[in-house]
């Protein structure tokens, strides 16, 4: 891992495009996650007094916190519509231009979110939140394409990881800023929920000095030039770049006859059941967890947890800060222990987390120092929930092949959504009526989760797209192959499984059925070789 950061730090507008693509990219998700926090007093007296004012209505308890669910939750409702929209117009118009013009979004948004206090106007939040959960949607998208296209093979993977990163300090940002000292107070809330604006006109100031993404450049647009000029600026001049562009060149040739596969195709197709299933179960599982409850409603949480009113802010902002330290060590040690161990050591910690922390709710009646224990119990939570999170993110890019990806990565997206919405506008509602027993539900999910992942799911680790549908076949057949080895001899061809190829002397990619394209580099003309019912391509440099 150390050799992988070192040859980060070699490559400054990698890096550099790490943080700008971030600051607009997923970390706009962490931040209006926990931004709320701090002045959701202000702002349920503000959505009283507007009710009073302008249509005459008390507002009892029970009205008042229906409201407020929709506060939190539509943003949530946003993200979802900014995801579809993302997804038709990131391939027309690139990768930068879609990130840049995505920030008008956010800056529309925080200026209706300043003047919503003058304007007397909850309304005001309520449309803000939708503009900024639509600008969330979309930007976790993007971040995500741009930076699995513009990073190499070997820095990929932890590449991709920091997209978690950006979250977690999104999230500790909004607890930080929120503070009474800063601007967690009566007069200076509306601010706050401006912050998200600030960092979408930061990143429109500083991506204009990033390239395209080379993939982007090459496969979709077929500039060959643009693609290697990025390629340069991106990883360094003077190096050799001829595998990564003949892997995209491959991808290139493929694209051109492959069509690629819908939501519809991927829920139809049978032999991708359990790797769909995969996904569902963990980005479900991801937002059932109880941490996010603990994000949206954190105030509540802690008011249960028996946690003194002017320690709440301080405790909210060591949650954030517990999960930023456990996201940057899950960096650390993902590349040794693997996907499967990080997954099962943060379900089953979880599972264990919320059991005790529900017997230390219900003794805190009795015993007054239970409370300090419930506080130590969330924050242990949230540091196996990382685990969890991080090695969920980029799964679907790694248990689909190339024509299925798209649609996975929307099904993920779209439950990640979808359940953060619904926990958003079902969890006050539960709190009130089970109080302390709430944590079982998120319990009865991660311990259902983690048996999912230990009986049904290979590690990813190191494998190809090939090799992990085979282990899913030896998992879930009885007469399946014994190895993935075994495959690789003797390998299936179907609609949707390829033979796989030495990746380390060809790039391929799948093309159709019993076809695929590979660029070598000791071949100097294009070739056709038949072998049985296998068709491949060897094809010349674009």
């Amino acid at each position: 891992m150390a050799s992988a950061l070192t040859q980060l730090l070699r490559c400054p507008l990698l890096t550099a495009a790490i943080f700008i693509t971030g600051i607009g990219g997923t970390f706009q998700y962490g931040f209006q996650i926990s931004v709320l926090n701090s002045p959701s007093t202000y702002i349920r007296e503000l959505i009283n007094v507007t009710c009073t004012e302008r249509y005459g209505l008390n507002l009892p308890p029970w009205q008042l916190s229906i409201i407020w669910s929709f506060v939190v939750s539509i943003f949530f409702i946003g993200g979802i519509i900014g995801v579809h929209c993302a997804m038709q117009l990131v391939d027309k118009y690139g990768r930068k231009r879609c990130l840049l013009l995505n920030n008008l979004l956010a800056i529309a948004a925080a200026v209706m979110m300043v003047l919503s206090k003058t304007a007397v106007s909850f309304e005001m939040i309520m449309a803000a939140r939708f503009i900024y959960g639509i600008n969330a949607g979309a930007a976790m998208l993007v971040h995500g394409l741009y930076l699995s296209e513009s990073a190499p093979k070997r820095l990929r993977a932890m590449v991709a990881f920091t997209m978690t990163n950006s979250i977690c300090i999104g999230k500790f940002t909004g607890q930080l800023l929120g503070i009474s000292e800063l601007l967690g107070t009566e007069e200076r809330w509306p601010w706050l929920l401006g912050v998200g604006g600030v960092t979408g006109l930061l990143q429109m100031m500083t991506l204009p000095l990033l390239p395209e993404s080379p993939r982007y450049l090459l496969i979709m647009k077929g500039d060959v030039q643009a693609c290697e000029q990025a390629m340069d600026r991106l990883w360094g001049g003077g190096v050799d770049h001829s595998a990564e562009m003949a892997d995209m060149c491959a991808e290139a040739a493929v694209l051109k006859r492959v069509k690629r596969r819908g939501v519809l195709d991927l829920l139809r197709e049978p032999s991708l059941r359990w790797q769909l299933l995969t996904v569902i179960c963990l980005f479900t599982t991801t937002q059932m967890n109880g941490v996010n409850a603990v994000y949206l409603y954190s105030f509540d949480v802690f008011r249960e947890a028996g946690i003194a009113p002017d320690q709440m802010r301080y405790a909210a902002l060591g949650t954030s800060l517990c999960e930023l330290s456990s996201s940057i060590l899950c960096v650390l040690v993902i590349e040794r222990t693997g996907k499967k161990l990080l997954l099962l050591c943060g379900f089953f910690g979880m599972t264990t987390m919320l059991a005790l922390l529900t017997v230390t709710l219900y003794l805190q009646s009795v015993l007054w120092w239970m409370s300090y224990c419930s506080l130590v119990l969330i924050f242990l939570d949230i540091l196996f929930s990382c685990a969890t999170a991080g090695s969920t993110v980029p799964i679907p890019g790694e248990l689909f092949d190339q024509s299925f990806k798209a649609a996975g990565f929307t099904i993920g997206t779209t439950v990640n959504w979808t359940v953060l919405f619904l926990v958003g506008m079902l969890f006050p509602l539960v709190v009130e009526y089970l109080d302390y027993l709430c944590f079982l539900i998120f319990l009865v999910f991660c311990f259902g989760t983690g048996l999912f992942v230990r009986f049904h799911v290979p590690e990813t680790r190191n494998r190809t797209v090939l090799e992990i549908a085979a282990e899913y076949k030896r998992m879930h057949t009885r007469h399946a192959p014994a190895s993935a080895s075994d495959v690789e001899k003797h390998p299936p061809v179907s609609d949707n499984q390829h033979p796989p190829v030495d990746v380390q002397r060809t790039a391929v990619v799948p093309m159709e059925r019993h076809t695929q394209v590979a660029w070598s580099k000791d071949r100097s003309e294009t070739e056709v070789v038949r072998s049985g019912q296998n068709q491949m391509v060897h094809a010349t440099r674009l």
